[in-house]
């Protein structure tokens, strides 16, 4: 294969295009979400925590309230018949006992300090019984119950609303009118103050509990990430934390990055030294061979042997690259161009391209060249027609909500639904490969490993009319 790098420098004037086959070419479908990769609309574990707290810590202040309204009317029916039979009786000894002078003094002095009016009643009075609520009702039974039969408790006499307890003094029937104010419950606005000032105190402790709880995992998941990315410098959790769980866990996580660093360094030394020692004796083995060997035939393929063992290293060496893709905005239909170019004197293999020439993507130039470079030669391989023992392979590229989606699709048998989800794991072959396995069952392991690190996503799917269809999804270059 021709180093993609040099082509994407010599190839990037040229434009191929195909109008014959870019006739029949099949539209771009929206990439399948992968499994493990579909969206969900969750809550993050802040926000569940600060509402299942907020639901507890709410629905027990409405209990609480409920209880202490229920526990409140007994108590406070009792208080209010005792202190308006107090009252009465109060008002009823002191008339009694006062002559005709002092009385008039009397009543008048009750009804300016006191705002207790003593009216004479009238036996064609009109009134309501006093009674609208479950603490009225309780009023009036204990008022009736301490002030003797023939107590009549009324909310308006004559259309004059009020508090008005009926008596006998001395063979005459007499009004008490008071205020009703005396014996009202709390009203639904001061109810409901409680209950604002009540919630409002909840929601703010429960956000922060649920701070509390949230932050140190959210610390964790950063670093987490950070370590997925191969950064282990900035994934140190701190190790003097008050509670001991947290601090616990955090030192794990600091040991655990701190061997995966060395693990990490361990590898990249050992990468270093595998072309060397490795490719040394390979080639020592190819001289010798072309100068040693005279049947032609066995030399050729002993020379292909040699070439075959060299490209599973790159395999391997390219599935073992470690650490982060450094994007920048690259043009695609370029970089498509370089990666067909080597293909295009083939007898085995035709390429229909339909990627508009506008489209860039963020994307590692070189690592981009490499995906669509692996999936032609997968396609080269196992994606030949039955009919002409030829691969077609369509390459389209369209726009769609800040994303690029890239489809490389062939035309030949495809493979098997039990199959298809294990293409992308290393060293796994399907059916088709297994009869020409010349490769090392990494190159698809490869692109999707590559596009992940490119912050995209690659699925493998059959194509409705056959085939296989491979489908990649980068973020559009702004």
């Amino acid at each position: 294969m021709i180093g993609t790098s040099a082509l994407l420098q010599t190839k990037k004037s040229a434009r191929r295009r195909s109008d014959a086959s870019q006739a029949d070419m099949p539209p771009l479908e929206t990439a399948p979400t992968p499994l493990g990769l579909r969206p969900r609309i969750g809550l993050s574990l802040f926000w569940r925590t600060f509402f299942m707290l907020a639901v507890l810590l709410i629905g027990s202040t409405v209990a609480w309230l409920q209880t202490f309204r229920s526990l409140e009317y007994e108590p406070r029916a009792i208080l209010a018949a005792q202190q308006i039979a107090s009252l009465v009786n109060f008002s009823r000894a002191a008339l009694i006992y006062s002559d005709s002078i002092a009385r008039v003094s009397l009543i008048k002095t009750l009804a300016d300090q006191e705002a207790v009016r003593i009216l004479p009643r009238e036996p064609g009075d009109k009134y309501e019984i006093f009674g609208g609520s479950t603490l009225d009702q309780r009023i009036t039974e204990e008022l009736s119950a301490r002030l003797g039969p023939g107590t009549v408790v009324a909310s308006s006499v004559n259309d004059k609303s009020g508090l008005w307890v009926g008596f006998v003094m001395e063979n005459d029937s007499y009004w008490l009118l008071m205020d009703r104010s005396r014996v009202s419950p709390v009203d639904s606005k001061t109810w409901l103050v409680w209950f604002l000032t009540a919630a409002v105190l909840s929601l703010a402790g429960a956000a922060v509990i649920a701070r509390l709880i949230n932050q140190p995992l959210k610390q964790l998941s950063f670093a987490a990430s950070r370590v997925r990315g191969g950064d282990f410098d900035a994934s140190h959790l701190d190790e003097k934390v008050v509670t001991s769980e947290i601090r616990e866990v955090n030192i794990g996580f600091n040991r655990m990055a701190e061997q995966l660093a060395k693990i990490e360094q361990d590898r990249a030394v050992m990468l270093a030294g595998i072309s060397h020692d490795l490719r040394t004796p390979l080639a020592r083995l190819r001289l010798e061979t072309e100068m040693s060997v005279a049947d032609e035939d066995a030399r050729e393929h002993m020379a292909a042997d040699i070439a075959q063992l060299d490209a599973i290293i790159d395999k391997f060496l390219d599935y073992a690259r470690p650490g982060q893709a450094v994007l920048s905005p690259v043009s695609l239909a370029e970089i498509v161009e370089a990666c067909v170019y080597p293909f295009k004197d083939s007898d085995d293999i035709r390429v229909n391209v339909d990627v508009p020439p506008n489209l860039r993507v963020m994307a590692d130039e070189v690592e981009l060249a490499r995906v669509i470079s692996n999936l032609l030669e997968n396609a080269r391989r196992y994606g030949k027609s039955v009919e002409t023992g030829v691969a077609i392979v369509d390459i389209a590229s369209r726009a769609r909500d800040h994303w690029i989606l890239i489809k490389v699709r062939d035309h030949g048998i495809g493979v098997s639904p039990d199959a298809l989800a294990n293409l992308t794991k290393p060293f796994f072959r399907g059916d088709a490969a297994r009869t020409a396995a010349t490769g090392a069952g990494l190159g698809l392991s490869i692109v999707d490993k590559t596009v992940q690190r490119m912050g995209g996503t690659f699925v493998l799917v059959n194509g409705s009319t056959g085939g296989l269809s491979a489908h990649i999804k980068l973020h559009e270059a702004k």
